[in-house]
């Protein structure tokens, strides 16, 4: 198992990634990963990012802002299965400094280096006491802007 993550195929230079060792409660009546945990994953990593950017949940509260999902794309390219461990990592991808942002995801099976799921996230900043869109606060788009990779495409 390669133990080095610079030395995967990363979709974008310097990811943020977290290891996710794939455990009984996260494989469904196929015997494989089930979406819903995908999808729980990509919640972990994106907070795991920001909370190392310094934006933890205390910071969007004191700001009263927050960014909720719109959209989610997902594709996946190959089955993890009970014992695999899963490179889990993310980019800012765009940052419009206003009122949206974008996650882009890639998720790399350690033992072969295959991808196995990339993704996509776009939020909406709101207002955390109304759930209305509001105007990202200046330390966001400071942070997120700052972290921002630029695209070579538009795919995931």
């Amino acid at each position: 198992m390669n133990t080095n993550w610079a030395d995967y195929q990363w979709l974008h230079p310097k990811p943020h990634i977290i290891e996710w060792p794939i455990q009984t409660a996260d494989i469904d009546h196929y015997n494989h990963v089930n979406n819903v945990a995908y999808v729980a994953q990509l919640e972990k990593v994106s907070w795991s990012h920001s909370n190392e950017l310094g934006l933890d949940i205390q910071t969007y509260q004191h700001l009263d802002r927050g960014m909720a999902i719109s959209k989610h794309t997902i594709d996946y390219h190959a089955a993890a299965v009970m014992g695999d461990s899963l490179l889990c990592a993310t980019w800012i991808i765009e940052c419009d400094n206003r009122l949206k942002l974008s996650r882009q995801f890639q998720y790399i099976r350690q033992s072969d280096g295959q991808t196995v799921l990339t993704a996509r996230t776009d939020f909406v900043c709101i207002a955390l006491s109304s759930g209305k869109p509001k105007r990202m606060p200046a330390e966001f788009s400071a942070v997120y802007g700052a972290v921002c990779v630029p695209l070579k495409d538009n795919k995931n």
